[in-house]
């Protein structure tokens, strides 16, 4: 039966050690251990090991190196169970392996998915104003459960979510001065379900938000858009020039009444 040689510490590691043998063939390296595990297994010099008693001591080190590396990759911020788990697998843990450390960790409370989704929630509600559809997703690929998800979003008020998406709504506005109020209502609205927000938020935010163009925006902004047109439609007779750029600026968003008023300015010119 192979029998420890010699244990020596590890240049690199103080905490780790090297573990030599001798099965009858001469002495030889045979496996490195944490200080942990050479406790636990109360490894030293002259004791005999059988071949099960190996496998056990290199299983109870691939958990413990595990362990620590899952550690490491909590210090930097939260993570779900799964984002823990994702990532020991693909260091190339064994699967038995990365169970057994996730027990550990839910044991000593380093994992607790329904404080990420608690935390996960509040931060990106108020540095990212996120809806709560775009968040139930992200929270769903990091393996968080419906149920989990819903209870923490029961602290993202509606009032909340009104005034982040009012948030939003304002930027679309501020930024959108060269399309007609009708286009700026449609790019408000997509903007808010690309974020998330719930059909009922958006409708507040519609009801609540000054977006409407005065007479002058508005103007300018089918100004601007004609002008574009007439490249496109210029070279046609003027009967089918008209119709075109009356269909064309009318699809954008622009009144009748308005886009009438361009065109009889401009055959005056």
């Amino acid at each position: 039966m192979p029998t420890i040689t010699k244990i020596t510490a590890q240049k690199s590691s103080e905490e780790r050690f090297n573990v030599f043998l001798n099965d009858g063939s001469g002495e030889r390296f045979a496996f490195s251990v944490d200080q942990n595990v050479l406790l636990k297994f109360g490894l030293k010099k002259g004791l005999e090991l059988d071949e099960m008693e190996i496998l056990e001591i290199q299983y109870g080190d691939s958990v413990k190196k595990a362990f620590n590396k899952a550690i490491e990759y909590l210090g930097f911020r939260m993570r779900s169970e799964k984002e823990v788990a994702d990532m020991l697998l693909k260091k190339e843990y064994a699967e038995p392996v990365v169970t057994e450390v996730m027990h550990q960790l839910r044991h000593y409370k380093y994992v607790n998915d329904d404080e990420f989704a608690d935390a996960y929630i509040r931060t990106h509600w108020k540095t990212g104003g996120k809806g709560p559809g775009v968040m139930k997703q992200e929270l769903s690929l990091k393996g968080i459960s419906k149920d989990t998800a819903e209870k923490a979003l029961q602290q993202y008020s509606k009032e909340d979510q009104v005034e982040q998406a009012m948030v939003h709504a304002e930027k679309v506005v501020r930024k959108e001065t060269k399309i007609s109020t009708v286009q700026i209502k449609q790019k408000v609205e997509q903007t808010l379900m690309r974020k998330g927000f719930s059909y009922d938020v958006i409708s507040i935010v519609k009801e609540e938000l000054m977006y409407e163009n005065n007479d002058d925006e508005e103007w300018n902004s089918l100004v601007i858009q004609a002008e574009k047109l007439k490249r496109k439609y210029a070279k046609g007779a003027q009967a089918q020039y008209k119709m075109k750029m009356k269909q064309a600026l009318y699809r954008k968003g622009f009144s009748i009444e308005i886009i009438d008023r361009y065109l009889n300015e401009e055959e005056q010119d």
